[in-house]
């Protein structure tokens, strides 16, 4: 048994120094570290780093022991010679890694490295290789990248820390082509298809067919974590990703229920075409109108996204006296974009009637006016249609000179199809949400701003709605029967 004390410690440092030299050569530590943990300069290790790692051991323990640096070589002592064979290694080193560099950015054909590796291997051989090595697993793109290397002559102390891997690893892989060949370096891992088997999907798909909570989880839809956890308790397990490869490749996959609004009016399909029908024929002494309510709200602090300083945290009080309280009756007059409102104190007839009257006076010039709306009660009253009789009588129109009033009613349960809930949605975003109006005038006072600019900037911009839309508006104020105008955040 080899005595304790006969070790030298020079060398019992030794293991220490190769690999910190080590280290430096795989880029873990720079060459300045490394030279202050060996105590020496950092052009003493570039000078001896050229002679290996065990010529660097040897300088240092002979440094130590106060020999000369390093022991005499008749073939090697001129420094000319040192010079040369360190620049004919650098130069074969940056040559290959030219090489490698310009083969990974597809630039080297197959025909170019059976040349460069001096017909080394069968054609069957380099075929599989450089499949590996333009394939898309990084484990076999490193295991032909280790062999091409080592044909190309590119020693082992240069392919471990240029790969960023450890020499044994490396030299593994080359003895491994060196008895078994090629096809040894790319064989599937014991067990690794084993999930194709299809016992594995009949247990995946019985486990799902079952409720969790029959498994003892307190959910009512699957986890993969969870199937996983079941495979294991029956005696198959499994990994996770495993378990979502199976479901996947079965066609399925986990999806989020979404919210749809739908409409059940038995005559959906009749409305929604005489609307489109209205509009693709529409002429220019005609206009259509999508009619609606905002509100009611209450005049008070509302909450909102708003620009804070720093250390600034906007807060709404829970309870709050309101102010008063608004309802905005309005039409949308979609071939010209133009929006009429006015105040209500409540949702009835008697104020679809005066909205009306007021589209009666303003388009007094048309011919024929459109009404559009949800299947409100007070959009569709007796009082409202005998009101609607009245003005289309010849009588009437002749006395009055106004344009004919036509219905056109949406589907009920159908108000995403409102085209003015986008603006009522621009409006509640741009003047009522981060509000803290003093008063119901101030408030009525901005709405009718809003409109007013709205208005104006489609009269100095005619455009029928649709194409671009004012303020913050949801969607295009245009009829579409695949858009949702109204926002369910907003009511």
């Amino acid at each position: 048994m080899l005595d304790p004390t006969s070790v030298t410690p020079h060398e019992s440092l030794a293991p220490k120094r190769a690999r910190l030299i080590m280290q430096v050569r795989s880029g873990l530590l720079s060459a300045t570290q490394a030279a202050r943990q060996l105590g020496i300069s950092r052009k003493s290790y570039y000078k001896w780093e050229r002679r290996g790692v065990a010529a660097i051991i040897e300088a240092l323990n002979n440094r130590e022991q106060g020999r000369p640096p390093l022991r005499a070589d008749p073939e090697k002592e001129s420094p000319h010679a040192l010079l040369a064979e360190n620049n004919a290694l650098r130069i074969r080193e940056r040559r290959f890694l030219a090489f490698m560099i310009r083969f990974a950015m597809g630039c080297i054909a197959p025909e170019h490295l059976e040349q460069r590796l001096g017909n080394r291997l069968p054609p069957k051989d380099l075929a599989i290789l450089y499949s590996h090595l333009t394939g898309r697993s990084p484990c076999r793109r490193i295991r032909a990248l280790i062999i091409v290397s080592h044909l190309c002559g590119v020693p082992t102390d240069s392919i471990a820390p240029g790969l960023g891997m450890r020499s044994r690893t490396v030299n593994k892989y080359i003895q491994m082509y060196g008895r078994f060949g090629v096809d040894a370096l790319f064989l599937p891992r014991k067990g690794a298809e084993r999930w194709k088997d299809p016992k594995y999907k009949e247990a995946v798909f019985g486990i799902l067919h079952s409720p969790p909570r029959d498994h003892g989880f307190n959910r009512t839809t699957w986890k993969v974590k969870d199937i996983a956890c079941v495979m294991a308790r029956i005696g198959i397990p499994i990994a996770q990703k495993r378990v979502g490869a199976i479901i996947r490749n079965a066609g399925y996959r986990f999806m989020k229920a979404r919210e749809v609004l739908t409409s059940n009016d038995p005559d959906y399909r009749e409305k929604v075409d005489r609307i489109h029908q209205i509009l693709s024929t529409l002429k220019r002494t005609e206009r259509f109108f999508s009619i609606d309510e905002f509100g009611p709200f209450a005049v008070k602090k509302h909450g909102g996204r708003r620009l804070v300083g720093p250390g600034e945290y906007p807060t709404v009080p829970q309870f709050q006296k309101s102010k008063g309280c608004l309802i905005v009756t309005a039409a949308l007059e979609l071939s010209t974009n133009q929006v009429t409102h006015f105040y209500s104190s409540g949702k009835n007839t008697g104020e679809m009637i005066r909205l009306l009257e007021v589209l009666l006076t303003q388009y007094r010039n048309c011919t024929r006016l459109y009404l559009s709306w949800d299947a409100a009660g007070w959009h569709a009253s007796k009082k409202f249609t005998k009101r609607v009789q009245e003005i289309n009588s010849r009588k009437y129109r002749r006395a009055q000179r106004t344009p004919t009033v036509e219905l056109a009613p949406l589907p009920a349960r159908a108000q995403f199809l409102n085209v003015i809930e986008s603006v009522f949605s621009g409006l509640a975003g741009s003047v009522i949400h981060s509000s803290d109006y003093s008063s119901v005038d101030e408030a009525k006072a901005a709405i009718d701003r809003y409109f007013a600019e709205r208005n104006l900037h489609f009269q100095q911009n005619p455009k029928r709605a649709g194409n671009k839309t004012w303020g913050k508006e949801r969607v295009a104020s245009t009829f579409q029967e695949g858009q949702n105008c109204k926002n369910p955040r907003f009511r």
